[in-house]
């Protein structure tokens, strides 16, 4: 389970990375599961947190940044799944402050004596996922 901290709670939410948005790294709550601060940190402890990133390059501006998206939302899926029920992930990033973006840079690159555009996609500042384990 994915949790994101509102306002003094924390919600249960999924990954929703999306190209066209004006955030591209976001989560939508999914209703699952609400806790107060006070409660989730009463019961779960942080056991260590993991900075995820992506990066892509190709010709088709919108194909390396989809890319890249899907590569950073199997990244958290896949750590979400190998915790299995024994933890839980808290995103540690701060709305506004470190929020994960896409970043990108281009150049022209000569090729078969034609320009063609060449595009770098990478997710910047990194992703942080507190992993939160159950307190004994």
């Amino acid at each position: 389970m994915i949790f994101k901290r509102y306002g003094g709670k924390l919600q249960s939410v999924r990954p929703r990375f999306d190209a066209n948005a004006m955030t591209e790294v976001g989560f939508a709550r999914d209703e699952e599961l609400a806790l107060a601060v006070e409660e989730f940190e009463a019961q779960y402890e942080q056991s260590e947190v993991r900075e995820l990133t992506a990066s892509s390059e190709g010709h088709v501006q919108s194909l390396v940044e989809h890319t890249v998206l899907h590569s950073l939302e199997e990244q958290v899926l896949d750590l979400e799944q190998q915790l299995g029920g024994h933890a839980v992930l808290v995103v540690e990033n701060a709305t506004g402050r470190d929020t994960p973006k896409t970043r990108s840079t281009q150049r022209t690159q000569v090729e078969h004596g034609e320009n063609r555009l060449h595009f770098q996609f990478v997710v910047d500042p990194p992703l942080r996922l507190g992993i939160y384990r159950r307190r004994h």
